[in-house]
Parts: structure tokens; sequence; C-alpha cells
């Protein structure tokens, strides 16, 4: 669970109980091997050779499709059913998680990029991460100010 969360955490939805009873069912057709509880009952797993080519074969022929689920929208869609300072609030809120994210994907980006290896993959993946929170921000500053939030420069602040 850690490894995931580290990995895919803040761009793939997890919980701890869809990740134990996902293993429950690889361990039982042979595709992660479980050693016996170690300390506080911890079961660590390995990948089969079977499951190292079943996780290929999904990875390359059946991921699910994309979809798009950003609360925010939701708020902004249906925010004609708000006060506009609440949905202001609302969206100042998401602003500044949204800048504190960016923040942090940056500052482990600079420490991924000290390493050896350079952690190829996880900084390709936080490459992704860096351009979405960017994009959402200057959303945010495109919006008519009627809805932008408090804290967020419009297009004519940012010239």
């Amino acid at each position: 669970m850690r490894v995931a969360e580290l990995r895919i955490g803040q761009f793939w939805s997890l919980t701890r109980s869809q990740v134990y009873r996902e293993l429950a069912v690889l361990e039982h057709e042979g595709l992660v091997r479980a050693t016996p509880p170690g300390a506080r009952d911890a079961r660590p797993v390995s990948i089969t050779d079977a499951g190292r080519a079943a996780y290929r074969k999904w990875l390359t022929e059946h991921l699910p499709a994309e979809t798009v689920r950003i609360p925010v929208l939701l708020a902004v869609a249906l925010g004609g059913a708000l006060d506009p300072s609440a949905l202001r609030d609302v969206l100042t809120r998401s602003r500044t998680e949204h800048r504190a994210r960016l923040d942090y994907y940056r500052e482990l980006d600079e420490e991924l990029a000290t390493t050896d290896d350079g952690e190829p993959w996880a900084r390709a993946t936080l490459a992704f991460g860096i351009r979405y929170e960017e994009a959402i921000l200057g959303w945010f500053s495109s919006l008519p100010a009627e809805v932008r939030p408090a804290d967020a420069p419009g297009r004519a602040d940012r010239a």
C-alpha cells in the first residue's frame, strides 16, 4: 500500500480495503505469493512470473478507459444553485490545494532528479502532475470574475 501510494497515489485513488481485496484475488490466481505474517501481522507479497506476465499484458492491452472526475468542475457546473460567495469559497479552497500540490510535485521532482537513476518513470508521471496543476491553476485565472476564486489573478492581471 505504501509503495502504491508513493508511486501512483496522487493520480489513482486507492483504498486499503481495495488493495487487500485485490491482493487476495491475485494470490488465489497465483499472480502474487504472500509470505508468512511478520511484524504487526504484515504479509509482504511478491509478484510471481505469471503475475508479471499478466501485469505487462494489462498495462499494454487492458487499461481502463479514461474518465474525467474533477469535483471542483461539478461545483462549477452546478454553481447556479449556490450562493456566489459559497462557490467562490469552494474555488478558493480548491485553488489553494492545487497550488500546494504543484509545489509538492516540483519539490519531489527536484529530489528525484538528484538520485542516481533519476527515477525516469516516477519523474514522467510527476511531469504530468506538474502540467495538470499548472493547467488547472491557469483555468482558475481564466474564469469569469463572477466565478473566479478570490485569490486568483484574472486574465488582465497576468499580462
